[in-house]
């Protein structure tokens, strides 16, 4: 265990310049587009949102069917990449694990930028394949919800995020004698979930600047508030990996 933690150090990755890299940046790019079209898509289902009768936050049916898309779908999207890129699909994520030492700079990096790009091309293929007529006719998109005020949502989606966060660090933890398996996607999907089942009254549940941003853009539903989604999600990584190594991690 000593020389796997020994291993893990920030790096700016010059010898991560090679046709893996280019591999897992398709990687990232195609999942993230799926989460996207799929999990983005499935708050759009006509289905799903009639059970919402016109408010979306006084259905429970609705955000719980929903909650359950995004927990399993990226879930099975964590399970698909889980051989390549590891599945990050999150900006937050690939900070965190750049900051806790197992990927270097270029590849976080690389990671951020095949996430936006496939988060974008994943809303626009969604945008297209729904045949909208106008933003007015989408669903999904983050907002502040409810009763609360810009600061409350902030800091909803920073314990969001810190929550995620933790639970992937927790399934990656060699400490814990983890052989890799269809455990660590299924917990990481089971946080996401209940996040969502929370976040959804609040804020709609972003905890990933791509998910937070690119259906407000491409639907013309983005303003100062979506600001939010982009960089709360940045700040619960930043919090999430010095508390994990000093409260939950075996020394």
């Amino acid at each position: 265990m000593a020389d796997v933690e020994a291993k893990r150090k920030w790096s700016f990755g010059i010898d991560d310049l090679n046709g893996t890299l280019v591999q897992n940046f398709c990687a990232e790019l195609l999942g993230t587009m799926f989460l996207i079209i799929f999990c983005v898509g499935s708050a759009n289902n006509e289905v799903l949102v009639a059970m919402a009768k016109g408010d979306i936050n006084m259905s429970p049916a609705y955000y719980l069917s929903i909650s359950m898309a995004f927990g399993l779908g990226i879930g099975g999207i964590v399970h698909i990449l889980s051989s390549t890129s590891g599945g990050h699909v999150n900006p937050a994520v690939s900070l965190a694990l750049f900051l806790d030492g197992r990927i270097s700079l270029l590849v976080a990096l690389a990671y951020i930028v095949a996430q936006f790009v496939g988060g974008f091309a994943g809303a626009g293929i969604l945008w297209g394949l729904g045949n909208f007529a106008s933003g007015d006719n989408t669903s999904g998109q983050n907002m502040i919800l409810g009763d609360i005020d810009v600061v409350h949502a902030f800091f909803l989606e920073v314990f969001g995020t810190m929550f995620l966060i933790l639970t992937i660090l927790a399934t990656i933890d060699e400490s814990r004698g983890h052989a890799p398996s269809y455990l660590q996607p299924l917990a990481i999907g089971l946080a996401i979930l209940v996040m969502h089942i929370f976040l959804i009254p609040f804020t709609n549940c972003a905890i990933n600047p791509v998910r937070g941003t690119v259906w407000n853009v491409v639907t013309g539903k983005a303003d100062e508030k979506t600001l939010i989604f982009l960089f709360a999600p940045f700040v619960g990584s930043l919090v999430a990996v010095p508390l994990n190594l000093v409260f939950f991690t075996k020394h």
